[in-house]
């Protein structure tokens, strides 16, 4: 692993308190040195149990987890912590075939980085989930389109009344498409949004959550266009509305 170049941006992170479960000990003492010395908070797991609980109950902004654990894997944890907490999660694994990042991603992932990583792109990735989940909600507090109705303050969606139950990241992914209802938004476009780096024609990320995003709005899903080599679109039936 090589370490950032810049120091100076992770002051970004100070503060800032982190949960890493791993089994692999020797990654995990590595990585509690690299952030202690950057004064940021970083407490470990060796086992998916223990991780769990800690990630209920510790009150972290963020999870680091490994998938290949025994007893309990990082897809179960990750699938069991979705149902009482949002916290932002990044999966950090050496399986990295299609269906392994589908598996993340559908249990409710952030983002997804393979092993071996290099810290600058490690932390790089920490810094974006966390402006995802800390940005200043637009001006608008409600915006709604062709019955899609986002609450900015409590970053909740809504279709006919019901709360559909988002990630992190989808949330922000259906907010951006709606307030832009109407205009194709290309891969890049969304992609730096999102994770503040240009997109690769070989991650297929953004297009799993753009799919899990379709799933859960039933039939609202239909709304979400795929211009192909372009990007996607938000079919909008009428004007946007927006408010306070």
């Amino acid at each position: 692993m090589t370490e950032p170049t810049q120091e100076k941006t992770e002051t970004t992170l100070l503060g800032v308190s982190l949960l890493m479960v791993d089994d692999d000990a020797e990654l995990c003492e590595l990585m509690s040195e690299f952030f202690a010395r950057r004064g940021i908070k970083l407490d470990v797991a060796n086992d998916g149990r223990k991780g769990l609980a800690r990630a209920l109950h510790g009150n972290y902004d963020l999870v680091l987890l490994d998938v290949m654990m025994p007893g309990l894997d990082g897809f179960e944890l990750l699938r069991l912590l979705r149902r009482q907490s949002q916290v932002p999660v990044i999966m950090l694994t050496a399986k990295i075939t299609q269906a392994d990042r589908v598996m993340g991603l559908d249990a409710g992932a952030d983002d997804y980085l393979p092993k071996p990583f290099g810290t600058a792109e490690l932390v790089a990735r920490i810094r974006a989930v966390l402006r995802r989940v800390a940005r200043t909600p637009r001006e608008a507090e409600v915006m709604e389109a062709s019955g899609v109705k986002l609450i900015a303050s409590a970053r909740e969606a809504r279709v006919d009344g019901s709360t559909i139950p988002l990630t992190t990241v989808e949330y922000d992914i259906l907010e951006f498409l709606v307030h832009a209802a109407g205009r194709v938004i290309s891969r890049d476009e969304l992609t730096a949004a999102l994770y503040q780096r240009r997109s690769s024609p070989f991650d297929r990320s953004l297009d799993m959550h753009i799919c899990n995003v379709r799933k859960k709005l039933g039939d609202k899903g239909e709304l979400i266009r795929t211009v192909r080599g372009v990007g996607y679109l938000f079919r909008n039936d009428g004007a946007l509305a927006e408010g306070g």
